[in-house]
């Protein structure tokens, strides 16, 4: 029959989400613009951003999320989605590569950076302990890979409880790393601002390293509580999960990222200074 389906790729039908996700980029970019540099209204503008972006996560995902209950998703589909995933956590990764290299810029050439005084941290600067709250959040990510990954293997077996089990722990776990490191942040004896404000290069370049790695924890708590919310409803199958498959891999990011921020930054880049506390 002419114009009959031959192949196993999945064509997609026109769809408004691509340009209305790329306005409400523009918007919510506009409106982070606006709010460096204080202008009125500027939050208003960036929440609608956030709104817009919202709602394109929603719309476009759960158009997604149609596709695959249709039966879309065939085997050469969900290959290349993961192939998608796989770049998009490349492109992270390259992303925190950006605030590692900061970091050990700055500490192993401190004679360059004026603010630190030649001498990393610098001299008189506490720095937080890394055997206390560093070390229990480690703690905790690595319990919640486990986690997440007896979650990924109930599902394999047709585990259902045990996925819901091992999603709720995992995401307990999340927030229990959030809440420890919001915490640690009202205790840091040092401040988030410019050298010329009163700050430093290492309270700069700590809390963009380890803020930017906690926005990705929540991002990832919010990955797996959609998860858990598809769980109850009855989606997801031994063989067809990809949803759940890009969560756990996003999290297995995030835990390994957080080794390196905790080796580098806590026990490394602190190491011969004062402790706070």
């Amino acid at each position: 029959m002419a114009g009959a389906k031959n192949h196993q790729y999945h064509i997609l039908p026109p769809s408004i989400w691509p340009l209305f996700g790329a306005f409400s980029a523009l918007v919510l970019a506009a409106g982070g613009i606006m709010v460096m540099h204080s202008y009125p209204s500027a939050y208003f503008v960036f929440f609608i951003g956030v709104g817009l972006v919202a709602i394109t996560m929603f719309g476009w995902w759960g158009k997604v999320i149609q596709e695959a209950h249709a039966g879309d998703h065939t085997p050469i589909v969900q290959l290349h989605l993961r192939y998608g995933m796989i770049l998009f956590i490349a492109s992270e990764v390259m992303f925190f590569v950006g605030w590692f290299w900061a970091w050990f810029d700055f500490s192993l050439f401190p004679s360059h950076v004026e603010a630190v005084g030649g001498q990393w941290p610098p001299k008189g600067m506490e720095v937080l302990n890394a055997w206390q709250f560093p070390l229990l959040n480690t703690l905790i990510l690595l319990c919640s890979g486990c986690t997440v990954t007896w979650a990924h293997h109930a599902l394999i077996h047709g585990d259902r409880e045990g996925l819901k089990k091992g999603l709720w722990l995992t995401i307990l776990l999340g927030i229990s790393f959030s809440c420890f490191q919001a915490y640690e942040y009202m205790e840091a004896p040092f401040p988030f601002k410019a050298a010329s404000e009163g700050g430093s290069s290492y309270g700069g370049a700590f809390f963009m390293a380890t803020g930017f790695h906690g926005f990705h924890v929540i991002v990832g708590t919010i990955f797996l509580i959609v998860n858990l919310v598809r769980a109850y409803k009855g989606d997801f199958t031994p063989k067809q999960h990809f949803g759940f498959e890009a969560a756990a891999w996003y999290w297995h990011f995030v835990d390994v990222v957080w080794l390196f921020l905790f080796a580098s930054i806590y026990i490394w880049g602190g190491w011969g200074a004062p402790v706070h506390g």
